[in-house]
């Protein structure tokens, strides 16, 4: 917490001003150094003791400081700018290196560069995918519908909106990849590990998740999608 309410001995209650570390945290934030009479708000304050009202005003800008710092750090776009995506790569090969994958960092999706596959069409493709590493991918906007994506490393890659309608993902590890809104309609999830991965308004009719490896947490998550058939959710053990 930003500040706490600790027991006075005669008021009953007092503010303990936080450290000088915390208002610091945000240089946007100015630091209150001394007692000025200054409000959060436009309201007026009666008449009393001069001293105890600039004391108390002193406290509650301290209040206000420490919840501007929380309210930044909560809803700043600039906190959320190292989650952004890189520009689309320019190769002219960049689809081509998903039948030759990478195998830098597989488990931890730890890559020199990343491999871009955004918008790119496997639709069908049989061979070339299946057991390629494409940890760390960025795969939203592309097809690979009705492809072998068998025994496939996609740990921590990115695949929102992406489509793998009818995708056979049978032993693969898809660790902490991001399928939101993806289309995943009849997906092959065939011993498959699917820990830490979100399906968030994704699309999973007949989907088949036979022994599947996931958390419970995660599975609690995955449960909580309506599009997955009654077939499906005895398959995982949704209650």
């Amino acid at each position: 917490m930003a500040a706490f309410l600790l027991p006075g001995p005669q008021t009953g209650l007092y503010l303990r001003r936080p450290s000088s570390t915390l208002l610091n945290r945000r240089s946007s934030v100015p630091e209150t150094r001394s007692l000025l009479c200054v409000s959060c708000s436009s309201a007026k304050h009666g008449s009393g003791s001069g001293e105890r009202e600039c004391l108390f005003n002193e406290m509650k800008s301290i209040a206000c400081g420490v919840l501007a710092v929380w309210a930044l750090t909560a809803t700043s776009p600039v906190i959320a700018a190292s989650q952004r995506l890189p520009p689309l790569s320019t190769e002219p090969d960049r689809c081509e290196k998903a039948y030759v994958g990478n195998t830098i960092g597989q488990a931890n999706g730890v890559y020199d560069k990343p491999i871009d596959l955004r918008f790119c069409d496997y639709t069908n493709e049989k061979s070339n995918l299946k057991g390629k590493s494409l940890a760390a991918a960025l795969m939203s906007g592309a097809k690979f519908d009705g492809a072998d994506m068998s025994e496939v490393v996609m740990s921590k890659a990115y695949a929102v909106g992406a489509s793998f309608k009818g995708v056979d993902f049978s032993n693969a590890v898809l660790d902490r990849v991001n399928f939101g809104k993806a289309n995943l309609q009849g997906a092959v999830f065939k011993n498959t590990v699917l820990s830490g991965s979100t399906f968030e308004e994704a699309q999973l009719q007949d989907a088949i998740f036979e022994d599947t490896i996931i958390g419970y947490i995660d599975l609690q998550k995955l449960c909580t999608n309506t599009t997955i058939n009654a077939e499906g959710r005895a398959e995982l053990g949704c209650r």
